[in-house]
């Protein structure tokens, strides 16, 4: 017997996303018709029928996706939600958005709150100390799918940066210029933070180089976390080569905590960071930063959720999406020189 031809195999062969294909034979006026006239092809030459009693089924469905992020302040989670919001869109869905301001009981409560509202799906970028377990019963008693973003607990479809990576980079262009001691500032326990200080480690510790990373340089994701953080860094009298900030805001705090110390960043100590925002490339001096590209695992991941929904939530494999880091290299760190 042939398989089955299923929308996904339409949505390939036409070369569009499979919420795309899905707005097609739903007759949806959002698809511009030549973008339909490609689906429609696909559907005949493939020979696939639409299933509408399925669909009929689907239907009973809320049109609506709960999205859960930290907070919308900084530019990564923005970029990140704007992202997100401009897919649902298309796709016919609102959004409802959340944040969790990194707490994961706060967290809990807002993820029961959407499930309580009938959200289809969710789009979770988790607090550090969030219990998957818990997560994980909440999410499948409503038989909700949920994909995690930017940070990964195992047993969820992800999409984020390949942190390990971006990190083994930025560590590669640290060792090359000669640092011997860099500082690791900000960020708290969570997948990111530990795959960055791995990558920064692997790189950096066999060219001689010392990785500092305790618990007086962890903080809030926040200019001012940065600013504590590297206070406590040189309040036990400790001045290294380098600082690599946990993210672009983080970044901000150092900067700014640098000059009050009479050190000027990018000439007196490299600092380098993460996400490459507009933060990064507006700061004086200019920023090196590790470009996450959030608005690609925004995409991605709300594509990889519509698909879930339109397989009704079936009993398929964890998907993992990691996408491409990229090294943007800036004053900050390209300027630097090892003291004498």
């Amino acid at each position: 017997m042939a398989p089955r031809i299923t929308l996904e195999d339409v949505s390939k062969a036409a070369g569009v996303s499979r919420s795309t294909a899905s707005l097609v034979v739903r007759g949806s006026s959002r698809i511009p018709e030549s973008t339909a006239v490609k689906v429609r092809e696909a559907m005949h030459e493939l020979g696939y029928v639409y299933n509408r009693q399925a669909a009929n089924l689907r239907q009973s469905r809320s049109m609506t996706i709960g999205l859960i992020v930290t907070e919308i302040i900084n530019p990564y989670f923005a970029e990140l939600a704007m992202a997100v919001d401009q897919i649902t869109h298309d796709a016919g869905y609102t959004i409802f958005i959340g944040y969790s301001r990194d707490n994961a009981e706060r967290q809990h409560e807002i993820v029961s709150s959407m499930i309580e509202r009938q959200v289809d799906g969710l789009l979770v970028l988790p607090a550090p100390d969030t219990d998957p377990e818990k997560l994980n019963k909440q999410v499948n008693a409503a038989n909700v799918p949920v994909v995690l973003l930017a940070r990964r607990f195992p047993g969820f479809d992800y999409v984020g940066s390949e942190n390990v990576k971006g990190a083994t980079m930025l560590g590669e262009h640290l060792a090359a210029l000669g640092c011997r001691s860099v500082a690791f500032v900000g960020g708290r326990a969570a997948s990111s933070l530990s795959e960055r200080e791995e990558g920064l480690r692997t790189s950096l510790e066999p060219n001689g180089c010392e990785v500092w990373s305790t618990d007086e340089l962890r903080s809030a994701i926040t200019p001012e976390g940065g600013t504590a953080a590297v206070g406590r860094l040189f309040d036990l009298g400790r001045l290294p080569d380098a600082i690599v900030a946990y993210n672009d805001a983080v970044a901000q705090g150092i900067y700014e905590e640098l000059r009050r110390r009479g050190l000027e960043p990018g000439r007196d100590i490299a600092v380098a960071s993460f996400d490459d925002t507009r933060i990064a490339a507006s700061q004086v001096p200019p920023l090196t930063s590790v470009a996450g590209f959030p608005q690609e695992i925004g995409t991605r991941g709300t594509e990889l959720l519509m698909n879930r929904l339109a397989d009704g939530n079936a009993d398929i494999p964890t998907q993992l999406a990691l996408i491409q880091p990229q090294l943007k290299i800036r004053s900050s760190t390209a300027t630097w020189r090892p003291r004498t």
